[in-house]
C-alpha cells in the first residue's frame, strides 16, 4: 500500500516585495501601493524507500526562484478585461477608465492574470512550480501567497 506524506515549506526567504493595484470594476481600482508578500507551499508525495518523500532543498530553491522573478517589480494584470496595456518605448502605457498611467518596462512585470490579487498571484506561482516540477512524482501541491498576517490566497493542483 502506498504511503503518502505531506511536506510544508514556509520559509522566511520565500517572499517578494511588489507594487500593484486591485481592480474592482470597469471604473474603480485601488490606488497604487505595495506589499511584502510571503509564499508557502504544501506538497503531497509518496514516501520513498529511503524514508523521505521529496527533496526539501529542491522545492525551496524552486520557490525562491519564482519569488525572485517578482521581487521589486510593479505587477500588472495582463488579462484584465478592464485595462489596456501597450508598450510605448521604454514604458508600458496602461489605460484604465479613460486614465493613462505609465510604468517603466524595466521595473514592471505584466503577468498572465486577471487581477493583481493574492488569489491570482498564488495561481500564477503554482503554475510556475508545477512546470518546474514536471516529472516529479507529486500527488498535490497547494501554494499560498500572503499579503500580510492573516490574509492569504491559495491555489491547489492535482495531476490529471
Amino acid at each position: 500500500m502506498e504511503q503518502l506524506t505531506t511536506l510544508y515549506i514556509d520559509k522566511e526567504r520565500h517572499k517578494f516585495s511588489a507594487a500593484h493595484y486591485t481592480i474592482f470594476s470597469a471604473t474603480e481600482r485601488e490606488r497604487l501601493h505595495g506589499h511584502n508578500y510571503s509564499v508557502s507551499a504544501r506538497i503531497v508525495a509518496p514516501m520513498g524507500d529511503n524514508g523521505f518523500a521529496a527533496d526539501y532543498k529542491l522545492y525551496k530553491d524552486r520557490l525562491g526562484t519564482l519569488c525572485e522573478q517578482l521581487d521589486e517589480y510593479m505587477l500588472l494584470a495582463g488579462e484584465s478585461p478592464y485595462q489596456e496595456i501597450d508598450e510605448d518605448g521604454s514604458c508600458y502605457r496602461v489605460t484604465f477608465a479613460g486614465v493613462q498611467m505609465q510604468f517603466l518596462r524595466s521595473d514592471t512585470r505584466v503577468l498572465p492574470i486577471r487581477n493583481a490579487t493574492v488569489e491570482e498571484f498564488s495561481r500564477y506561482l503554482l503554475q510556475g512550480l508545477v512546470a518546474l516540477s514536471a516529472g516529479d512524482d507529486l500527488r498535490e501541491i497547494e501554494l499560498c501567497v500572503a499579503s500580510g498576517p492573516g490574509q492569504k490566497g491559495c491555489a491547489r493542483w492535482t495531476p490529471g
